[in-house]
């Protein structure tokens, strides 16, 4: 079997990461960015949403073959408990439930850190990911019509969201990973560490 792990990412990920990246933007409209981010770029979008949520990032015989990442679903005070969040994955390691394991390690260290959903935008048509999405539980909840023209054509966004916790009374406070690691580390390490997957 293909040794495969999940850990929190670091700086020196960041050139990995960016290759990883780079055909989406060059080659696909999955993602709306123009211009392929680089290695240093990344490690400066790393470092910006460290106190926020975790980045993760996926080896297979060593190397980072895959990431996930969170981020803010908006600026404004009163979406704090609400993130959008992406994964990516080389071309050669897609279709083996990597993406899988890395949404799975990381909604459960959100659900740690006191989130209450995580969205994810999906540019239309894109069944693979509308199917992992949706397997993971999440549900259709909007839909922008032609919002976004890349490679010659308009392209639609749909949104769906998953429900990390019940959202009644007031939500918990926000603990920065960090804080959430050290207020759960078993839970922590085995949210990394049993994440699904399969070869």
């Amino acid at each position: 079997m293909t040794p495969v792990s999940l850990r929190t990412a670091r700086p020196e990920d960041a050139p990995a990461i960016a290759e990883i990246y780079r055909p989406y933007v060059t080659d696909t409209v999955i993602t709306f960015e123009l211009d392929p981010p680089s290695a240093p770029e990344f490690a400066s979008r790393m470092e910006a949403l460290r106190d926020l949520a975790p980045w993760l990032v996926c080896e297979v015989e060593g190397n980072v073959v895959g990431y996930a990442y969170a981020a803010k679903h908006h600026e404004r005070a009163a979406y704090q408990w609400a993130l959008n969040a992406a994964v990516y994955l080389s071309a050669a390691h897609q279709r083996r439930g990597l993406g899988r394991a890395l949404y799975t390690a990381l909604f459960e260290l959100l659900r740690l850190q006191g989130f209450c959903s995580v969205h994810g935008g999906i540019t239309l048509p894109n069944a693979p990911s509308v199917g992992l999405h949706e397997s993971l539980g999440f549900r259709r909840v909007a839909l922008y019509p032609a919002v976004g023209f890349k490679l010659g054509a308009w392209y639609d966004v749909g949104w769906w969201q998953l429900e990390l916790r019940p959202r009644l009374g007031e939500p918990p406070a926000l603990l920065t990973p960090e804080a959430a690691r050290a207020a759960f580390p078993e839970q922590w390490d085995a949210a990394l560490a049993n994440a699904q997957w399969t070869r």
